[in-house]
């Protein structure tokens, strides 16, 4: 059911969606009061709607991190949500300096909440990917939970990334993608409409709040488009991991 905190949050039921994912100059006014809404329960759904397996693709990103990252490296966890990423990297990796980096303050609010209990150090920022708190080259290592595909214009954002880390840098990101085309992709963006919407209205009386997962993923790109964007946009693609045929997608590169 929803909470008085829920109702408190922006409305986007009135709001067309397909309009705002398709015009880049519309999507944040969308996507920003969209996680300030359901922030208080977001990392209750990941793991519920993923049946468990969120937790098992974000250690895998942790792990690769960890054992890829230079000893003091500084590190950004961009689109930190409520810190998922970043205080699981700095309990594997104390010696880290990571900044953890999101646009929407709900989100924010609950992983300053959040870090005080996690046992790792972190700074917090306010910031997006259409312009990161950071100067030229000054960051040795991004890690991006489902970042990329909510940004409004996700190659304006690669760029931003390869502005900011240095060359010889990493990045690591877990998202959505479009399976090939076939009866998988169908069933697949068919489930996370559905079970999408029915999970919005239960929690926040908003349909779209989770029913905005699939057609923001039919807005996207794939696993291999993305590989091939990310070498388009100075990056090297070291590792690649499909899971849910291609559904989900964990990229490792180097800047070069």
């Amino acid at each position: 059911m929803t909470s008085p905190a829920d109702r408190k949050g922006p409305s986007i039921g009135s709001l067309d969606l397909e309009r705002h994912l398709e015009d880049p100059a519309l999507r944040q006014a969308y996507v920003t009061p969209m996680f300030d809404l359901i922030a208080p329960r977001y990392d209750q759904f990941t793991r519920v709607f993923s049946f468990g397996m969120d937790s098992r693709w974000k250690a895998s990103l942790v792990a690769r991190a960890a054992g890829t990252l230079e000893r003091g490296a500084v590190v950004a966890d961009v689109a930190t949500g409520t810190g998922d990423l970043a205080f699981a990297l700095g309990v594997a990796r104390p010696d880290l300096s990571i900044a953890a980096v999101d646009v929407s303050t709900r989100m924010l609010g609950l992983a300053r909440a959040r870090r005080a209990t996690s046992g790792a150090r972190a700074s917090i920022a306010h910031g997006d990917l259409a312009g990161l708190p950071f100067p030229d080259a000054s960051i040795d290592g991004v890690t991006a939970g489902y970042a990329l595909r909510n940004a409004p214009d996700w190659h304006a954002s690669l760029r931003e990334l390869a502005r900011v880390i240095r060359p010889g840098g990493h990045l690591l990101t877990l998202d959505f993608f479009l399976p090939r085309p076939g009866p998988w992709r169908v069933a697949f963006l068919s489930w996370l409409a559905v079970a999408g919407r029915a999970v919005g209205w239960w929690w926040h009386r908003e349909p779209m709040a989770y029913g905005y997962i699939a057609a923001s993923i039919r807005h996207f790109t794939s696993a291999e488009a993305f590989a091939a964007a990310l070498g388009e946009h100075g990056f090297t693609v070291t590792a690649m991991q499909r899971r849910l045929g291609g559904g989900i997608a964990l990229h490792q590169a180097v800047r070069r």
